[in-house]
């Protein structure tokens, strides 16, 4: 009996599949209208972010101006009560807190995978260990945890923020990569690994964590949500560095300086929806790669879409 020729084709198929899933995850994430919108507003405050010192008109520090002046061709959003231009800050804040959202986001999302998978992989007595320290931060008060651990560390600047919002915000992820990795630790692929002799370590980075990818970048723009707010509200009551330039310091100063009633509503609106807008944006992308990551979704629409269709030509 001839044993028929394997084709360059046919070798090439097994590596198909891993192209197929990536081509299919980025045309999903591009034809849906939620990723777009968010990755849309997140690309223009990096723009933003980036190129400050081109858009910003005047340095954000000059004290060259009179105070409280309106808004004007020459300041866009009038002046603060010391005289510097609300607009320069706007523009120079946008990198701080858009750089402290993504390295919170980060961080929060680093201890949530270690904490989470490792429970999971490891079973026994580590699962029972991290599953209660998870629940003990699951149950704790975010905010007044957060005030707290702010001020005992009393240095109330940009790293002090991150580990703040890192500590109180990963507690959240790890219950569900904890989930998602039970559900892994059986499977055959994995049985094969720990066949193989391969470490723990190695089958957890290996093997684990890139089939949870889709899980840890929700997850990931999840706590950057919750860095944009955390941060935002500690640097109002006044737990950030008041001499940096962020969208939450120029609320702290806003209110400080009794922007409302003087007459200069913008210096706090307008952060303030920056602040809106960035959240928007993180929890936009969020809720498309939860889409796409979750095949019961889509058919689910689809099938529902298809009922009313039908519903409307009866009537």
């Amino acid at each position: 009996m001839a044993i028929p020729a394997i084709t360059s084709q046919e070798i090439a198929e097994p590596v198909e599949p891993r192209a197929g899933v990536l081509l299919n995850v980025f045309s999903s994430l591009v034809s849906n209208r939620k990723a777009l919108a968010g990755m849309t507003i997140l690309l223009l405050f990096a723009v933003v972010a980036i190129f400050a010192p081109v858009i910003a008109p005047y340095d954000p520090h000059s004290l060259q101006f009179d105070a409280l002046l309106p808004p004007s061709p020459q300041h866009l959003m009038g002046t603060a009560s010391n005289g510097q231009d609300l607009f320069s800050q706007l523009v120079w804040s946008t990198r701080e807190s858009l750089l402290l959202a993504l390295i919170a986001g980060a961080f929060a999302t680093a201890v949530s995978v270690i904490i989470g998978v490792t429970a999971a992989y490891l079973g026994g007595a580590w699962d029972h260990v991290l599953n209660l320290f998870t629940d003990v931060f699951l149950v704790l008060p975010t905010l007044p945890l957060m005030i707290i651990v702010g001020t005992y560390l009393n240095n109330r600047g940009l790293v002090v923020l991150i580990g703040v919002i890192a500590i109180t915000g990963w507690s959240y992820g790890a219950r569900q990569l904890r989930s998602q990795a039970l559900s892994l630790r059986n499977r055959e692929f994995l049985e094969a690994a720990r066949t193989r002799g391969e470490r723990s370590l190695y089958i957890i980075v290996f093997e684990v964590l890139p089939n949870m990818t889709s899980l840890i970048v929700a997850i990931f723009f999840g706590a950057a949500v919750y860095a944009v707010l955390a941060a935002a509200g500690l640097q109002f009551i006044g737990l950030g560095d008041p001499n940096s330039l962020s969208w939450g310091t120029m609320l702290y100063w806003g209110q400080a300086n009794g922007a409302l009633l003087a007459g200069s509503p913008i210096w706090v609106l307008a952060p303030g929806l920056c602040i809106a807008a960035l959240g928007a944006a993180f929890a936009l992308i969020n809720y498309a790669f939860d889409e796409i990551s979750n095949p019961a979704l889509r058919p689910r629409r689809a099938r529902a879409g298809r009922t009313s269709e039908k519903e409307i030509r009866k009537r």
